[in-house]
């Protein structure tokens, strides 16, 4: 099973380093905010959160009030201030509308995005054509502008190359007044006019989504051109857009982040120090994420020697009650960087503008939300950060940039700081192209106003759609300032007029303003979980599964956490299990298996998931124990494993549920296994075989497990651990067997009920041969692709790709090894530059680095890796070519990243899992050829779509054929009832339940018939009932009145199955920002009905009445003679002998057969050497488990946000 939750978790980001969601916080008025109680998380530089000073009034706040009304009265006369602007007018009109953002947000990215030019013109139709629109273009355009819209989303589709040049150039006057040209005469003309108007420009420069280093130099260089024109004074410039790939794991290392931006960095300051005066550079900073990592190299870089002369500043975000400490932080450093010669900074406070993907984050990773909770909040500490810092001793070393629209901000900011003598200290700042007759009227008074400018080429445009986005979303929420400024008519729910209550919140805030909590929001220590043992409980609660939330880097405490468990003295140790190498030492730990059931079994489904709850708080309590086992012993990376430790811990809580569930089933009885062989991989050591286990735990069977000999210390770290919570040794055995005898006996015992697999189809299919007749539920392996259309996002698809492709080495059976293009998406410069870029980026090491991208893989390469890694097929060729890195070939197992082109359909490549660092694009023409591509490697484990445009989504997700499929995001990473896990055709062998889903445990045992009475029954449908009558007809005299009373109940329990679990998709997840439905699909295949000697008509009848409901195809057949003394019935079974169908299966492989009656022997050897199951439990009347070998489980998981804007809502 794929554990990987890291790219889970990280698809919050759109694309990673996305360089044009640059931090413009100036209005913010979306920001949010409750909070927790303060806590210290201490870094080397960085404050001390949550300190006393954060919260302490100042002896001079009193102040405050006295410059109140002044500054009220100051505020009126900005807002008496008409606005002339067109542009503006515009905006405001738009966010008034009910679709105005909508159809907006959606020209901007699905018709100006798109390189295609016929892409861009069916999404232009889509949005705005009269007939497909289905409604009016919105009126904010105008009525010559709605003209020209609708007549142009007519044409485009026709001359999709004529029309959308235009179109693209008609939404530049549209919105172009908040992005302008990045052109050098262009710009010299705006910095020029700028000045002459009193203004300043803060100039950032937007480009390209920074996903590998060429991309980041690039960026890098094009700011120190920036720097160069003399014209240019101000810039802005974020951490992410200069280096790619940052690591939060690891800021503090020789190789980390810090020390990769101070390097990448330098040349930019050391560019400034040319010219006198010298040009202004801002950090700016966007995510929650880089904070700590922002903090950290503003500090360093002009803490150094060379660059004490300039002033640089820094942007800090009130929507964050961390900020109050990281102030109080710059403020002291400003002091001591003054008292050695050097010049003072600036700190420019924001509101806050990235509020919509910190939700998103939050949701995603379940961590608490880092901003605060309600604006009520952020205003108080703007002011509470204002208050504090317009003082003469603050004043004499650091400068505020006081960045906001709000007018009533503005207004106290000026009137404090002339009232304490510190006006020159400040700046007053606004956003390019907002409001500019508010901007000149601030102008007016306090004497000079900077813009921050958000500059794009022309040719780029599309990269500035994050950017807007933002802007759009807060303009259209009725809280934000700009909204009420343009808002006079009362509020239909408050009665007073939005700006008026503007009025009323500023009052608040400055009341609230020293009340409002300080400090971090997130407070996640697990160095202090673990010592006090108080991992996650709440989890634990009956009735009650939440997913464990995974550490979070961006936590100081945290980072120092992971320094210990990459430190060699955390290595666990060798092994200490013996090899068992004779079959006698396997028979006697079966026999302990043997007889600890019959006490365990006895226990109730609750009984046994309280066991289960303790192991998950026992594994919360050793997190850092069985990080450092995995990544010491398998060389996995803490960002690798670290999530794969939170889905084992869900595993338990999950399966606890599963337990309890149990004990309330009506109509059929349970019986669990006796004892189960847990087989794991080595390359999820952690979650897969916990696991594994805890399913078997949970439905009352005992477990031997036998560890991957390559990860055998872990196995044996997590069973130490289930030792403490109270799994006793005979409940659960570890047992060492070897390879040859000892484990060919423990897989092959009679006594073994079940074997829990998850490893190669070649695995799977051996052990099936020593013993045709097992009961095996095996994941396999998988041959996995993305398609990546046209209407794509390039950069998000290609963050999303690498992470996919390349996580864990690709070591991963969930890993997409197939990327592939449509149309002209397979020739984007753009596309294929970008991912080869990040491919080369990614830096290979042991996990033990926390420096390290990718880790190595786990043991030298073996046959398929090593064709794949070496050799290309017929017409290929390297993009990435891939080198061994520690040795030969032969005895590497540090390799860099490789990346073919142009596999083709039905190569070797196409259809082989190689299982390492290697990946390959096909190029399709269309769709429907990448999808029929897609689902041709033999496997069905996982898949991705990466496009924007819905259609594309509905038609992929009806023809994909995988268990899990994912659109818009990763392809790795699934996680516990969000996203259960399994496969289908080649990729699964058994029942087909999904681990972590809810069938998962109820396959490991064996269901009989109860009471039929107790089933819960259901409304029949008029074709069942018929089916019913003819049943009559056809089965007389054969069936008595009690099977007709059986059959009516098994329709019965059909119809609720159906309406209540089977014909229904289901999110129990229920998140905002992603939907996660897991559904059933009609069989690929016919279900194969195989009818033996002694066979029960009444039972053929039960599953036609299944099929029927479910619109299963049956394929039934029986030998001459079985047929021939089935009446009527006879006519529609297919006469084989039974060794023809034996041969039937043996060559028709993943296929169900569902027996009745007697089985041959050739069956079960014909099913297991093409992978296909027997299912030959009793038949029963329970809808809810004789439907389910009926259906296919798949889980759908589809990012529904752009860049935090959830789709079809309106702010």
């Amino acid at each position: 099973m794929d554990n990987d939750r890291e790219n889970n978790r990280d698809s919050a980001s759109p694309a990673g380093n996305t360089a044009d969601n640059t931090a413009d916080n100036t209005t913010g008025d979306n920001a949010a905010g409750t909070v927790t109680d303060a806590a210290d998380t201490t870094s080397p530089s960085a404050p001390t959160t949550g300190s006393d000073a954060a919260t302490t009034r100042p002896d001079n706040a009193n102040d405050v009030e006295s410059v109140v009304e002044r500054a009220l009265h100051r505020a009126d006369d900005w807002l008496k201030i008409e606005e002339t602007s067109r542009s503006t007018r515009q905006l405001a009109d738009m966010v008034h509308e009910p679709s105005g953002v909508e159809f907006t947000f959606s020209f901007v990215d699905r018709v100006a995005r798109p390189e295609d030019n016929r892409v861009a013109a069916e999404e232009f139709a889509k949005i705005a054509h009269p007939v497909k629109r289905k409604a009016p273009v919105p009126g904010f355009l105008g009525i010559v502008d709605r003209l020209l819209v609708t007549a142009g989303s007519i044409a485009a589709p026709l001359l999709p190359q004529v029309v959308m040049p235009i179109a693209r150039a008609y939404l530049r006057t549209v919105v172009g007044h908040l992005v302008l040209d990045a052109e050098s005469a262009t710009m010299d003309t705006m910095l020029e006019s700028a000045k002459d108007d009193g203004f300043q420009l803060n100039i950032n420069l937007l480009g390209e989504a920074v996903l590998g280093e060429e991309e980041a130099v690039r960026r890098r260089d094009d700011l120190i051109e920036l720097l160069r024109n003399p014209k240019v004074d101000y810039i802005s410039v974020k951490a992410s857009a200069v280096v790619s790939q940052l690591n939060h794991w690891d800021l503090d290392g020789p190789e980390g982040s810090v020390e990769r931006l101070k390097d990448r960095l330098r040349p930019l300051y050391r560019e400034a120090l040319k010219r006198s005066p010298h040009p202004f550079i801002n950090m700016d900073m966007e995510e929650y994420k880089d904070l700590d990592l922002t903090l950290r190299i503003f500090t360093e870089l002009l803490g150094e020697e060379e660059f004490l002369e300039l002033e640089g500043g820094i942007v800090l975000q009130a929507y964050l009650p961390d900020t109050f400490d990281a102030l109080h932080h710059l403020a002291d450093f400003a002091r001591r960087r003054r008292e050695k010669g050097g010049a003072k900074i600036k700190v420019r406070l924001v509101k806050g503008a990235n509020l919509s993907m910190e939700r998103v984050d939050s949701e995603i990773h379940d961590w608490p939300q880092a901003p605060y909770l309600t604006k009520a909040e952020v205003d108080a500490n703007f002011l509470r950060l204002l208050d504090w810092a317009l003082v003469p001793e603050i004043a004499e070393n650091l400068r505020i940039g006081v960045a906001t629209h709000n007018v009533f901000h503005m207004a106290l900011a000026h009137e404090l700081s002339v009232e304490r003598g510190v006006e020159d200290q400040i700046d007053a700042e606004m956003l390019q192209g907002m409001a500019p007759a508010q901007a000149a009227a601030v102008r007016d008074v306090v004497g000079g106003l900077i813009l921050y400018t958000p500059v794009v080429k022309k040719e780029n445009f599309d990269v500035a759609v994050s950017y807007l986005v933002r802007r759009l979303e807060e303009n259209g929420a009725k809280q934000n300032f700009l909204y009420a400024m343009f808002t006079p008519e009362d509020d239909e729910d408050t009665g007073i007029t939005p700006m008026e209550g503007q009025r009323k919140r500023f009052l608040a805030a400055v009341r609230d303003r020293w009340s409002t909590v300080a400090g971090p929001r997130r407070i996640q220590d697990r160095a202090l979980e673990s010592e006090e043992k108080m991992g996650t409980r709440s989890a634990g609660v009956p009735g009650n599964f939440v997913n464990e939330p995974d550490s979070d880097p961006d936590i100081p405490a945290n980072r120092e956490w992971a320094k210990r468990i990459v430190d060699p003295s955390s290595d666990p140790g060798p092994t200490v299990s013996e090899l068992v190498t004779d079959p006698a030492t396997v028979d006697a730990s079966v026999d302990r298996a043997l007889g600890a059931h019959e006490s365990w079994s006895a226990k109730t489904g609750a009984e046994r998931a309280d066991v289960l709850d303790r192991v998950a708080d026992a594994l919360a309590d050793n997190r850092h124990r069985l990080i450092a086992a995995a990544v010491h012993e398998a060389g996995k990376t803490i960002a690798e494993t670290d999530p794969e430790v939170s889905e084992a811990i869900d595993f338990c809580r999950y399966y606890a549920e599963s337990a309890r569930a149990l004990d309330h089933q009506r109509g059929s009885r349970f019986t669990p296994y006796r004892t189960v062989a847990v087989i794991p991989p080595w390359n999820f050591p952690v979650a897969i075989p916990v696991g594994g286990c805890m399913a078997a735990l949970a439905a009352g069977a005992c477990v031997i497990i036998k560890p991957a000999p390559q990860t055998l210390r872990i196995a044996e770290v997590f069973v130490d651990i289930f030792r403490e919570a109270g799994v006793t040794e005979d409940m659960l055995q570890l047992v060492n067997a070897d390879e040859g005898d000892a484990g060919k006996r423990l897989v092959s015992h009679p006594d073994i009920d079940s074997v829990i697999l998850t490893g190669g189809s070649e695995t799977a299919k051996l052990f099936r041969s020593w013993d045709p007749t097992m009961v095996i539920n095996a994941e396999t392996s998988g041959k996995n692709a993305i398609i990546v259309t046209p209407a794509a996002d390039p950069d998000l698809a290609v963050s999303d790709i690498v992470g996919s492709a390349y996580g864990h080495a690709g070591q991963k059976c969930s890993a997409a090894s197939l990327i592939i293009t449509v149309g002209s998406m397979g020739t984007s410069k753009r596309f294929i530059g970008q991912l080869v870029d990040a491919v080369k980026s990614l830096r290979v090491g042991h996990g033990s680095n926390l420096a390290t991208d990718m880790n190595g893989i786990i043991e030298p390469a073996g046959d398929k890796l090593m064709r794949g890694l070496t050799r290309l097929e017929r017409g290929e060729k390297w993009l990435v070519e891939p080198t061994p890195l520690n040795g030969s070939p032969e005895e590497a197992t540090l390799w860099s990243p490789g990346l073919r082109d142009n596999v083709q359909p039905g190569s070797w490549f196409h259809t082989h899992e190689c299982f390492g660092p290697v990946a390959g694009i096909m190029h399709a023409e269309s769709l429907e050829q990448a999808i029929e591509w897609q689902n041709s490697t033999g496997y069905g484990l996982t898949a991705g779509l990466h496009t924007i445009d819905r259609d594309e989504t509905i038609f992929w997700r009806d023809r994909v054929e995988a268990g899990n499929i994912y659109v818009e995001r990763g392809i790795t990473g699934a996680i516990v009832q969000r996203q259960s896990f399994g496969g289908w055709k080649g990729s699964s062998i058994g029942n087909g339940a999904k681990a972590g889903g809810p069938n998962y445990v109820a396959q490991q045992g064996v269901w009989s018939e109860g009471d039929a009475d107790e089933l819960q029954s259901g409304s029949v449908s008029t074709a069942i009932t018929q089916m019913l009558r003819e049943f009559h007809g056809l089965a007389h005299p054969v069936l008595t009145a009690d099977d007709h009373r059986w059959l009516r109940r098994a329709a019965e329990s059909d119809a609720n199955a159906w309406a209540t679990e089977f014909g229904m998709e289901h999110d129990r997840t229920a998140l905002v920002v992603e939907s996660n439905v897991f559904r059933y699909r009609p069989l690929l295949e016919p279900l194969r009905v195989r009818i033996g000697e002694n066979a029960n008509l009444r039972d053929l009848l039960r599953l036609y009445l299944g099929a029927s409901v479910t619109g299963t195809e049956l394929d039934v057949s029986a030998t001459h003679a079985v047929a021939s003394r089935m009446g009527e019935l006879g006519n529609r079974v297919r006469p084989v002998s039974d060794l023809d169908f034996a041969e039937e299966i043996e060559v028709q492989s993943s296929v169900r057969v569902r027996t009745l009656g007697d089985v041959d022997p050739e069956l079960y050897v014909g099913a297991a050497r093409s992978g296909s199951v027997i299912l030959d439990r009793p038949v029963l009347p329970d809808g809810r488990r004789e439907l389910l070998p009926m259906l296919l489980e798949q889980a759908v998981t589809t990012t529904e946000h752009r860049f935090g804007y959830i789709h079809g809502t309106t702010p």
